[in-house]
């Protein structure tokens, strides 16, 4: 008996040190390096959840990758929702500092991008909260920059940076 004791002793040590070690980690990489979010709401349409309210893709945010505030247009980022801090949006940046902007629907035809700030988008424009009703987003927003869909098995890929023809920056005059 004191022996079968002395196992689980040992067991439960070792199961302790290993949880002290493996959680921190754990939650260290998960908020710096990568993680996993599932997107729902059809504003991403067709490019994140193209079958509708019936599916919900799960995608891989990298932290990493926007740790110094680099991003293109084109790309997916994850951001927190401007308009309330507790939500986070998927969004496809359409214009960085210093772009001008042609808007759909915005109070402003034009907008330049003010410095430290981006013009996100959704691709389903009819069904997208986005820059068009909040204006220019800070970088200092930016949570995550999408690169992969990971779920369901037969979308596995990794997500393109392109910019929708009609929605490139307009051409300013010292270009």
């Amino acid at each position: 008996m004191a022996q079968s004791q002395g196992w689980l002793r040992r067991y439960f040590k070792a199961f302790c040190k290993g949880f002290f070690v493996a959680v921190p980690v754990a939650v260290t990489f998960l908020d710096r390096v990568a993680c996993v979010a599932r997107v729902e709401g059809a504003s991403m349409q067709p490019s994140l959840n193209p079958g509708g309210s019936q599916s919900s893709d799960v995608v891989l945010l990298n932290h990493w990758k926007v740790r110094n505030f680099e991003v293109h247009r084109g790309d997916i980022v994850s951001l927190v929702s401007p308009k309330n801090p507790e939500q986070k949006i998927i969004k496809r940046v359409i214009a960085l500092e210093g772009d001008i902007v042609k808007t759909i629907g915005h109070k402003n035809r034009l907008v330049k991008v003010p410095r430290g700030h981006m013009w996100v988008e959704g691709d389903h424009h009819g069904h997208s909260f986005d820059s068009n009703a909040f204006g220019p987003v800070s970088l200092g927003l930016l949570h995550a920059h999408a690169t992969h869909i990971l779920w369901p098995p037969e979308r596995w890929q990794r997500l393109k940076s392109v910019l929708p023809p009609e929605r490139f920056p307009v051409p300013t005059s010292e270009e």
